[in-house]
């Protein structure tokens, strides 16, 4: 914009990413402007968000909600009240935005994630099943727009920070650069020395209970069984153009380096900071340059210790199922991805064991086995049936128990 304002429509305001965001942005005023806020259902902290940002819109996705955040904001004539996808799309691609966090929590953050990199915009890339889902395809539309992707997760992040880019943030594979691998570092979650025995017993609110991370409930449920790790392997490989082989997960219960990149002459470079999600938000919103995110510096000395080992992938197969998926392409990431969301929601209702999260993941795998999709539509076909697939199989656990 002329007056050199990032105009900013935030995908997902009400989440962890989502409100964390909104603390960098309150700091930079002369950086940035808000331009709409969306959310599913937490409709009292939108209006609460929407009546200190004063954004134009403010997107909600039932008609129930909308209607309560309408009664919410009578007071807040600035602030607009839209409802359903067309409005989410139609806020993440609008002329006047300029910058788009994508921050929507699963396969529902694809179509307006898709609608911000196909109008061109930077989008600062947080939901990862968008590249899970659509991979390639997603990708070509970002590069036929001319669209800068910029990862958000602190993993890919870190990545990115450590690897060679060119002036659109896109990694050149110069093999001057002599990349060797990338690797992706995990805290453990909280079951990282529980013995499997005990998983059958593990109940959704010791799942969500992260050591080092506040997120919300279905992202720690990921981070427990460490299919967030598969998933972001999924997309490190399409965002980076690193084959699945060529990328590895290391086990850090600190949370201190978020990811390395090892080279070619036996260099390793790696990322650090407090796990605080504000620091890839702030590196995100502001590159190539570099802000404040409020977020206090390392001490290294205070934390002493640093630790590191290999994944159990006997005792947390979500992994294994993940770099599986990745290294056959075609539709299994996106089997992989529903068949998770499914038994993540069946779990955090009391419906499916912990246990029984990468069984069904396994199993949805092995039903399942599609030619990759060749457009958008054939993504969305797949999704469902996995998701219906999926549905079927918790109905048959639950009457089998």
């Amino acid at each position: 914009m002329a007056d050199g304002l990032q105009t900013v429509t935030l995908l997902g305001a009400t989440g962890s990413i989502g409100v964390n965001t909104l603390r960098v942005l309150q700091q930079h005023p002369e950086r940035y402007r808000l331009y709409a806020l969306t959310a599913q259902h937490n409709t009292a902290l939108l209006a609460e968000q929407c009546r200190q940002f004063r954004p134009r819109y403010a997107v909600l996705t039932t008609e129930a909600a909308a209607a309560e955040v309408k009664g919410l904001l009578q007071d807040v004539p600035e602030t607009e009240v839209l409802l359903g996808p067309e409005a989410l799309a139609a806020v993440a691609s609008a002329a006047e935005v300029t910058t788009v966090m994508a921050a929507i929590v699963g396969g529902a953050g694809l179509l307006p994630t898709l609608a911000a990199a196909s109008s061109g915009k930077k989008v600062l890339l947080a939901n990862k099943e968008a590249l899970v889902m659509a991979g390639e395809l997603f990708l070509e539309v970002a590069r036929q727009s001319g669209s800068l992707i910029l990862p958000i997760d602190s993993e890919h992040n870190a990545i990115f920070q450590c690897l060679p880019m060119d002036a659109t943030a896109r990694f050149d594979h110069d093999p001057r650069h002599g990349v060797a691998k990338l690797m992706l570092t995990a805290s453990g979650g909280p079951f990282r020395t529980w013995p499997a025995e005990r998983f059958a017993t593990i109940t959704p609110e010791q799942a969500c209970a992260h050591p080092n991370w506040r997120m919300g409930r279905k992202i720690s449920v990921d981070s427990a069984t460490l299919v967030n790790k598969g998933l972001e392997l999924i997309e490190a490989s399409y965002l980076f153009a690193m084959p699945p082989q060529a990328i590895d997960v290391l086990i850090h219960p600190q949370s201190v380096i978020h990811s390395l990149v090892h080279y070619r002459d036996g260099s390793v470079l790696a990322q650090l900071g407090n796990p605080d999600m504000r620091t890839p938000i702030a590196y995100g919103l502001a590159w190539p340059a570099r802000i404040d995110a409020g977020v206090e510096s390392l001490d290294l000395a205070r934390l002493a210790t640093l630790q590191f080992e290999a994944p159990d992938l006997q005792r947390f197969p979500g992994l294994a199922l993940g770099r599986q998926a990745a290294e056959a392409r075609g539709a299994a990431p996106i089997v992989y991805n529903a068949a998770n969301e499914v038994a993540v929601e069946a779990f955090l209702a009391g419906r499916l064991g912990f246990s029984r999260i990468p069984a069904m993941i396994a199993e949805a795998l092995q039903r399942l086995v599609l030619p990759g999709p060749r457009s958008l539509a054939e993504v969305l076909d797949i999704d469902a049936r996995s998701r219906a697939l999926s549905r079927q199989l918790l109905v048959q656990a639950s009457s089998s128990s």
